[in-house]
């Protein structure tokens, strides 16, 4: 019988347990790799320390969270949801928040884009991910490739 064919009824009894104890570790394999998956809990928001902030940080970081609060009043009131800001002032924030995100992620683990609290659509992070990609003049190939490579 050749190496390549499967065992027969003709198989003699000793035979066989060797194709059973050959058999097991590979489903003893199966199982402890199944056994071993967990759920990985999503990272918690992250933030700086109080302390960590001087007083004007501070006072720019409630600043924004103000201007973030009355343009999500401004978008759930309804009406024309495109005209909450004008194109040069979006531009402005998202190009600065590019930046200070940017460097939140450098310096704090498990930094989210944002959080829970405040709940953004797919099709949003579609549209906005693809009009950054536009505007730096990038594909998602090439995003697809740094994320390779930063492990991002």
């Amino acid at each position: 019988m050749s190496p390549s064919k499967p065992a027969t009824s003709k198989t003699t009894a000793g035979a066989k347990s060797k194709t059973k104890a050959k058999a097991k570790p590979a489903a003893a394999a199966k199982r402890s790799t199944v056994e071993t998956l967990r759920i990985i809990p999503a990272p918690q928001p992250a933030t700086l320390p109080d302390t960590a902030l001087s007083t004007a940080e501070k006072a720019r970081s409630a600043q924004a969270s103000a201007l973030a609060g009355e343009i999500e009043k401004a978008l759930s009131a309804g009406g024309n949801q495109a005209v909450v800001l004008d194109p040069q002032a979006v531009q402005a924030l998202l190009a600065s928040l590019c930046k200070v995100y940017s460097q939140h992620v450098e310096n704090l683990p498990s930094y989210d884009a944002f959080s829970h609290k405040n709940p953004v659509t797919p099709t949003d992070v579609m549209v906005t991910a693809s009009g950054l990609l536009k505007a730096a003049n990038l594909a998602v190939f090439e995003l697809g490739m740094w994320q390779s490579w930063t492990g991002r």
